[in-house]
């Protein structure tokens, strides 16, 4: 099995039953985890409860991240029973096999057929991976048949990670599509935009809101904004980092910059510090962050805020979003995709009419500026995926298209079934 994770958005059932294992554990000798985001780890402790004792198989970091993510995750969606939260992951950290990226592990036999499998970067978040699935049996043409999954893929040139490289080839395909349906900016420019929405956001004294996933979006964009004060591109301006967990993962990317790219390794062998640097404030205990949110209405010096969640459906963001939505000098910048049925959605649909958002059941108008940089998303744009599939040396004969609104998979699914004539594109439902 690829992925446990929960729906999110209008996916979301809510409640015990996006926790819910619906489906009969028969048959499933393994769970492989391509990266720790909860819509694809959300669900293994639920996993492990029904009954699933197999080997969980991952990347590396992906190791050490997962049991930041899953406790995080418990404590808020499952009990806060410390001694179930603490068995719950000592098992699954006695269930976890960690892979080098590139190295071929059989992970299941039996009954005359076999799977072995391969991580690869995937350039997601840190750790980050997609699989490779050496099937061998009878009932495959030749005795074999390979199945690449791409998980998430990131964008090339993302701060921090290497870009992903398509494989050599596949028979199948299984192909997300988040961003099938546009292109995101190159990163010379997001970073030129980025710099110029904040220089224009903090002219008035005003607040700027990015709501950002703990992990992996929030990391890259300190990167950036150490990269633009660097360089004088910004001028003095407090950032703060409201979120324990953020915090905790920042820390772990700064342990696992072996994992880096050249670019990241280089600016710590010139003395730099991109994840940790002067003017970065990080606000830890409950306490702290409700005199932030108190204090930052009132005060008349420019402020950067990172919180999650990334989609504003919970988390530390919807205290400020309470406080500072209905001031016009506040600013809130979406760096990621907002899926259907969140706040973040419903703030980008409603902001250019002073619309209002639900956050926890109350009305909220909507007088704060709306900037959306989706070039800072981790996912791979239209033309990356692209390149993904029509870039093996051994095209695949059938491509299936997951993970992404039905709208960009079936622009996706055409993009392809033009690139690749001979191949058979389907939408999975």
């Amino acid at each position: 099995m690829i992925d446990c994770g929960l729906f999110q958005g209008d996916e979301a059932d809510g409640g015990a039953a996006n926790q819910a294992i619906n489906f009969s554990l028969r048959g499933i000798d393994a769970l492989i985890v391509p990266h720790v985001h909860i819509d694809h780890v959300g669900r293994i402790p639920a996993l492990l409860a029904a009954g699933f004792n197999g080997p969980i198989y991952c990347t590396c970091p992906t190791s050490l991240l997962l049991s930041v993510v899953l406790e995080d995750a418990m404590k808020i969606g499952v009990t806060r029973n410390r001694g179930l939260v603490n068995r719950t992951l000592a098992q699954m950290r006695s269930q976890l096999v960690a892979l080098p990226y590139l190295h071929w592990a059989e992970v299941a036999a039996g009954d005359g057929c076999s799977v072995r499998v391969k991580l690869h970067n995937a350039g997601h978040i840190l750790g980050a991976a997609y699989v490779s699935c050496q099937l061998r049996g009878a009932q495959w043409p030749g005795g074999r048949h390979k199945v690449v999954l791409s998980g998430d893929l990131g964008a090339p040139h993302s701060p921090l990670l290497a870009a992903p490289r398509p494989p050599y080839g596949c028979d199948t395909l299984v192909l997300e599509s988040t961003y099938g349906d546009r292109l995101h900016e190159g990163r010379r420019q997001r970073r030129a935009r980025l710099a110029a929405v904040i220089k224009r956001a903090i002219a008035d004294n005003g607040v700027v809101l990015i709501p950002a996933f703990s992990i992996g979006r929030t990391q890259e964009l300190l990167y950036e904004i150490e990269s633009l004060l660097h360089r004088g591109q910004l001028p003095a301006v407090d950032i703060v980092v409201d979120s324990p967990l953020a915090a905790k993962f920042t820390a772990l990317y700064r342990q696992l910059k072996v994992y880096w790219d050249a670019e990241a390794k280089g600016k710590l062998r010139a003395g730099r510090h991109p994840l940790a640097f002067e003017q970065l404030l990080t606000v830890d205990s409950h306490q702290d962050h409700l005199k932030m949110v108190g204090y930052l209405p009132q005060r008349k010096r420019p402020t950067i805020v990172l919180a999650a969640s990334g989609m504003c459906s919970g988390g530390r963001i919807v205290n400020y979003l309470k406080a500072l939505l209905g001031d016009p000098r506040t600013d809130i910048i979406f760096v990621g995709y907002q899926a259907r049925g969140t706040p973040g959605r419903a703030i980008l649909q409603y902001a250019d009419s002073h619309g209002w958002v639900q956050l926890d059941r109350q009305r909220y108008t909507i007088n704060a500026a709306v900037t959306v940089m989706a070039g800072y998303s981790a996912h791979a744009d239209q033309r990356d995926l692209l390149n993904f599939a029509t870039r093996m040396r051994k095209p695949p004969s059938c491509i299936k298209l997951i993970h992404g609104d039905s709208d960009a998979k079936q622009v996706l699914q055409g993009k392809l079934q033009t690139a690749l004539p001979a191949c058979r594109v389907v939408v999975a439902t």
